[in-house]
This record gives C-alpha cells, structure tokens and sequence, in this order.
C-alpha cells in the first residue's frame, strides 16, 4: 500500500468539474466513486443505476454488453455530464473503450476529468467474488478486461491503483485531479 497526504479541503473544494470513476467490473468505482463524492462535496450518480433494463437482464445472465447495447446508456451518462459540466458531479461508468470516453468527453464539453481503477485480474476477481447483491457474474470480468483499452496516455486521465483503501485511493484520486488542474 502506498501512502499520501490527505488533500486539504481548499483542494477538494477546488475540483467542480465532472468527475467519471471508471474501470472494469470489480474495480471499486461505487466505493470510491461515493467516497471521491463525498470529500469533494459534490453530487453522486451510480452509473449502473441508468442502464436500461434489457442491459442489466443481459448482464445477470452473463452475456456481455456490445457497443449498440452500451450507447443509449453512454447517451444519458453524457447528458447528466452535461447538466454538471460546471458545477461537477462523481459518476461511474466502465468507460471500456476510447470511443465510449471521447463521447463523454464530447457530451460534458471537454471538461471531463477520468478516474482509471486499475487493478490486477487476481484481485478484481477476488473483489468480484466477495461482493454481493450486483447483477455482474463473475464470468463477464474476461470479457471486460478484454474490452478494455487502457486510457493511461490521454488527457485527463488520474490513474489510481486499486490496492488500497477506499479512503487511500479518494486521497490519491484527489491529488491526482489536482495536478490535472494545474497542468
């Protein structure tokens, strides 16, 4: 585990920009994305919440999401993005692809900020066999990590790995989205 001040709450306080928690299944974004939210002092959107119900029927039977499945989805995260583009917002959303990202991007006006939870498939899947009452099997993480390409080089990307506290990894996440604000 790493260590790392606190941010102080003149920092927190200076991040109001939407703020989207991504990764694959199993990485922690309610968690932390619910922690980021609080310390930021800014509202919450579980993105799970707004997936139609034809996506989650076809998560619980452990079929994966396709591209035609995710943009309506991608399309209402987009909007609540833009609704908050000034005053900020936490929201997961597995963000798996570029594409997926740039539409974000696009849909909050460019000032997105990305949370990446990055974590080793051992532990992912081992968080996902602990965790309980969510429609995601375990079976759909290979396709997820699959499905993944990995947002390390773009801007405004904090990278945050997952082998922490929820607490550690908000702190990280913090310090991280304030060097994005003063590069």
């Amino acid at each position: 585990m790493s260590t790392a001040a606190s941010p102080s709450a003149f920092e927190a306080n200076a991040i109001r920009r939407p703020i989207v928690v991504m990764g694959v299944a199993g990485c922690g974004k309610s968690s932390v994305g619910m922690r980021l939210a609080e310390v930021l002092g800014l509202p919450y959107q579980e993105g799970d919440d707004l997936h139609p119900q034809a996506n989650i029927a076809k998560m619980s039977e452990g079929t994966p999401l396709n591209d035609e499945d995710r943009w309506p989805w991608l399309d209402r995260i987009g909007e609540i993005l833009a609704d908050h583009a000034t005053s900020g917002i936490v929201l997961t959303c597995s963000s798996l692809k570029k594409t997926y990202r740039d539409r974000l991007r696009a849909a909050a006006g460019g000032n997105l900020a990305f949370m990446f939870l990055d974590g080793s498939k051992a532990l992912l899947t081992q968080r996902m066999g602990n965790r309980e009452g969510h429609f995601m099997p375990t079976s759909l993480l290979e396709s997820q990590l699959a499905t993944l390409e990995r947002p390390d080089v773009e801007d405004g990307v904090v990278v945050v790995n997952i082998d922490n506290t929820p607490e550690m990894i908000a702190d990280l996440a913090i310090l991280g989205l304030n060097r994005l604000a003063t590069t």
